[in-house]
């Protein structure tokens, strides 16, 4: 697909994308078939309006195809894995202009073309990813040519005074929930100690969940 012009793209529609939405309530319905669904269940995204969607486990099924609903819904992906030796060296980091240590980077569709976010207090920001940054990182890591366009995101984080970064392929309901809990609990200039113990928590949890893949070789969706 041809890549588009930002300028022709309402900054609006592509905010609802990023922007996270509140959990649901245990006794929440499913927005296809309003059966009830716990707390902790699966997304689905409205390639339209760029927004994720709370259904249940058969309805979440019924759209894990490429092309199902022609091309209207697409199930989020469940793919967690942890990237070691992903190479992200710091002036491809610079480049990118991203004033906090963590990003994460997916396919937009609409845009036809990679886009990457970084989470703040007031939500999700847009920064600038030249499209010979992004060439270059798959060039040198074949991964992230698997990610799956609009539902998969490669989420990086560096730690201040580091040179290295920590790496994962996630779901983007993954992402949204990160700067949920950013925008909850960030308080003042920096943060304060309750924000950074969710955000330690949250990468904690995504290791956790997370298989270790080799970048060089593994291309598996």
């Amino acid at each position: 697909m041809p890549a588009l012009d930002q300028k022709n793209m309402p900054f609006a529609a592509l905010k609802r994308f990023v922007e996270p939405r509140p959990k649901a309530n245990p006794t929440s319905a499913c927005e296809f078939c309003r059966v009830e669904i716990a707390q902790q269940h699966s997304h689905v995204v409205n390639i339209e309006t760029r927004s994720l969607m709370c259904v249940c486990r058969p309805c979440y099924l019924l759209f894990i195809r490429d092309g199902a609903a022609q091309g209207k819904y697409k199930a989020v992906s469940e793919r967690y894995l942890f990237l070691p030796q992903l190479v992200l060296t710091r002036m491809q980091w610079d480049r990118l202009q991203i004033p906090v240590g963590t990003a994460f980077f997916f396919f937009n569709s609409t845009l036809g073309r990679t886009v990457v976010f970084y989470p703040s207090p007031a939500g999700a920001t847009e920064s600038l990813l030249s499209l010979d940054t992004w060439t270059e990182l798959v060039g040198s890591n074949p991964i992230l040519a698997s990610l799956s366009t609009d539902v998969e995101a490669l989420l990086v984080r560096n730690i201040k005074g580091r040179e290295d970064f920590d790496c994962y392929v996630v779901p983007i309901d993954a992402c949204y929930e990160l700067v949920g809990r950013i925008r909850r609990c960030w308080k003042g200039f920096d943060g304060g100690e309750e924000a950074w113990s969710e955000i330690d928590a949250f990468f904690t949890e995504v290791r956790a969940r997370s298989g270790t893949a080799d970048v060089e070789t593994d291309v598996s969706g």
